[in-house]
């Protein structure tokens, strides 16, 4: 594993309300811009790609433009990507509609190298799915936690960071239009493990080992701290390779867990060390 150098957090120089105010500020500026994106759509906080809404999508070869492709079609074009490893394909996305592209193309001459469509009804169905997943998912993580712990303080710290993991993210998504996929939705999924792992490590660290508080927090950070900076690095190379080489689902999966890494830091050093410091000076003296 890539050996980081972890400076020595001197904690002791703030309180638990100046450790929070950041985490707790980027999560309310998350809900903030999934609320105002949902107020706007009315359907959605995030864009939902073809598996979620249903629709078609085209694998096409022509020498035409973006702009001509799409004055091509009847139907309303949703996407048009390029294929970066082959010259002149394109990927043309059609919401549920109608029209038959995939003929409108043909009669354009255009070389239909694949087509897939999928029914508004199924994609609705996907939809469902996948956020009842999720939500399960997080569930069985939150009585899992409470399971370890039995005590609310140190368990809602855990909780807490997992939920902030996943919002900041999907804000992240809304602001920079990256559909919600079903390889989104298992980046979300994974999300989850990373943060429950990361927050599992402090929490035992400062609550079931002997030690100083600081001291112990420190000892956990050595560990989390380089595991989680080892996969960002993986993640922003896995990035930056599929997106050189045109790989689909993988630069979205890729840039999301990025995200999400990141925040993870953001949540289980400052938010969660806050909730466990009042929790072992303030609440148990009480």
């Amino acid at each position: 594993m890539v050996e980081f150098e972890i400076p020595d957090v001197d904690y002791t120089r703030y309180s638990n309300r100046q450790l929070v105010a950041i985490p707790l500020a980027i999560l309310g500026l998350a809900l903030v811009i999934l609320l105002g994106n949902f107020l706007i759509t009315g359907t959605s906080p995030v864009s939902l790609g073809m598996a979620f809404t249903g629709g078609t999508e085209l694998r096409i070869q022509t020498a035409d433009t973006q702009p001509q492709i799409e004055r091509t079609f009847d139907a309303d074009v949703e996407s048009i990507a390029p294929i970066r490893s082959e010259e002149n394909e394109y990927i043309v996305t059609f919401p549920p509609s109608d029209a038959d592209p995939q003929q409108q193309a043909q009669a354009a001459g255009y070389e239909v190298i694949s087509s897939q469509e999928r029914a508004a009804s199924f994609g609705a169905d996907t939809q469902r799915q996948a956020f009842l997943g999720i939500g399960v998912a997080f569930l069985g993580m939150a009585l899992l936690v409470f399971g370890l712990f039995r005590t609310f303080i140190p368990s809602i710290a855990v909780v807490a960071s997992a939920f902030s993991d996943i919002v900041i993210p999907v804000a992240l998504m809304s602001l920079f239009d990256i559909p919600l996929t079903l390889g989104t939705v298992a980046a979300l999924l994974m999300l989850i493990g990373y943060s429950v792992d990361s927050d599992l490590l402090l929490n035992n660290h400062i609550l079931r080992r002997r030690g100083d508080f600081y001291e112990s927090t420190y000892r956990a950070m050595r560990t989390g701290v380089t595991m989680t900076l080892t996969s960002i690095a993986a993640m922003t190379a896995m990035t930056i390779a599929a997106s050189l080489l045109a790989i689909d689902l993988l630069p979205s999966v890729g840039i999301i867990l990025v995200f999400g890494l990141v925040a993870d830091l953001m949540n289980t050093y400052l938010l969660n060390v806050s909730l466990l410091r009042y929790y072992k000076y303030e609440a148990v003296a009480q």
